[in-house]
């Protein structure tokens, strides 16, 4: 039996189109861990090679012009539904957003949530930790970020960089990583208990297609300010990264904070599926405009 706080935690994700539902399972890496019950080895992996990258399990049989129309309905959409998540107040929304290089954060950020009216929603980009922040336990700088009531935020990058960089780099040891995990797992269980919906998506890029779109920041002069050198040093650590993640995403799937991975070598596909999900889990949460004042009626603008 759920526990109340279960409840509240997983029903904005029980999607009522069973035909959506089973789709997005498909790019879920497995079932839920409640670590509260359970705790997944930290040898524990999610087999990333079966999630193809060029996929599009969300496009349509009629082309990618139709894509592109829906994507942008659908960004429209999420303007309304935003709208009432504001006034309602009920909510919190935190979409996670973090993958490789050149995954397409940016893009997702533009096309999917660029249509929403700034009032109510903001983006947090991470990067390296600065010297305050290292002062602190590594998830006091994010805790600061997370929404207000009524407010949507998107990290472009998260607390994730926290058990990927030092995990790749050997800055912290496999007992260390299995704590944050935990940790991580708790936190988010925090926020969703205290009325934040976490929705985290993993833009799955190929390593081919990562090295079209970072040559072509080299190549057009107005890109060169997306590249850092630094990008090339991460890319040579491609399978080390690709390890972490897949450990990652089997630790901390969880059923207040679930992981879906996005196939995201087609810039138009990735869009068209997180715009799709954020749409059906904001359309869950039966949002309504709070009652006006009884007097409101009886005012007359002359």
């Amino acid at each position: 039996m759920q526990t109340p706080a279960q409840t509240q935690s997983v029903y904005p994700f029980e999607i009522q189109n069973k035909a959506l539902r089973k789709l997005w399972e498909q790019w879920q890496p497995g079932q839920p861990l409640d670590s509260r019950i359970d705790s997944a080895p930290s040898s524990t992996q999610v087999d990333l090679k079966k999630f193809d990258p060029s996929a599009k399990p969300f496009s349509s049989d009629k082309g990618k012009q139709h894509d592109k129309d829906r994507v942008l309905q659908l960004a429209t959409e999420l303007d309304s539904l935003q709208n009432i998540f504001y006034a309602d107040r009920s909510f919190k929304l935190l979409v996670i957003l973090q993958g490789m290089d050149a995954a397409g954060k940016d893009g997702t950020l533009r096309g999917v949530f660029g249509q929403m009216t700034p009032l109510g929603v903001r983006t947090v980009g991470w990067k390296a930790p600065t010297e305050v922040e290292k002062a602190h336990d590594y998830l006091w700088r994010i805790h600061q970020q997370v929404p207000n009531a009524g407010e949507v935020v998107v990290f472009n990058r998260s607390q994730y960089e926290d058990v990927l960089v030092p995990v790749v780099n050997g800055f912290i040891s496999p007992e260390q990583q299995t704590q944050r995990y935990a940790q991580i797992n708790d936190f988010e269980r925090m926020l969703s208990e205290t009325g934040t919906v976490i929705l985290k998506f993993m833009l799955h890029i190929s390593k081919d297609e990562q090295r079209e779109r970072l040559q072509e920041r080299l190549d057009d002069p107005c890109k060169h300010w997306k590249f850092d050198e630094n990008d090339l040093k991460v890319r040579a650590q491609w399978d080390d990264y690709q390890q972490a993640y897949a450990q990652l995403l089997a630790a901390t799937h969880t059923p207040w904070a679930p992981w879906t991975i996005v196939p995201a070598d087609s810039k138009t596909h990735r869009n068209l599926m997180i715009a799709t999900m954020v749409r059906e889990v904001l359309s869950n949460l039966d949002l309504k405009y709070p009652p006006g004042a009884p007097a409101l009626e009886k005012i007359k603008v002359k």
